[in-house]
């Protein structure tokens, strides 16, 4: 595992790009990891493969009990002009 500060991240991206292709990149604000820097396909096998929407609200927490109703609009769609 490789640690970078962020002043060195925002610096030498890709060398950070090319560091987590070997393996997780921890990101570090005054010393303290704020962020960690992975590969898609690493980030895919961590969180089960890809997520909706849908799925990601309904696994927030506290979002179970919202209500919401979106009344459809009578008007029909116009096509859009481009000056």
């Amino acid at each position: 595992m490789v640690i970078m500060a962020s002043r060195e991240f925002n610096q030498r991206t890709n060398a950070a790009k090319a560091a987590a292709s070997r393996g997780p990149v921890v990101i570090t604000d005054r010393g303290k990891p704020c962020h960690v820097l992975l590969t898609y396909d690493d980030y895919l096998k961590l969180t089960g493969g890809p997520m909706s929407l849908a799925r990601a609200f309904a696994d927030m927490p506290n979002t179970g009990d919202i209500e919401a109703d979106f009344p459809r609009s009578g008007e029909l769609p116009r096509a859009a002009v481009f000056e």
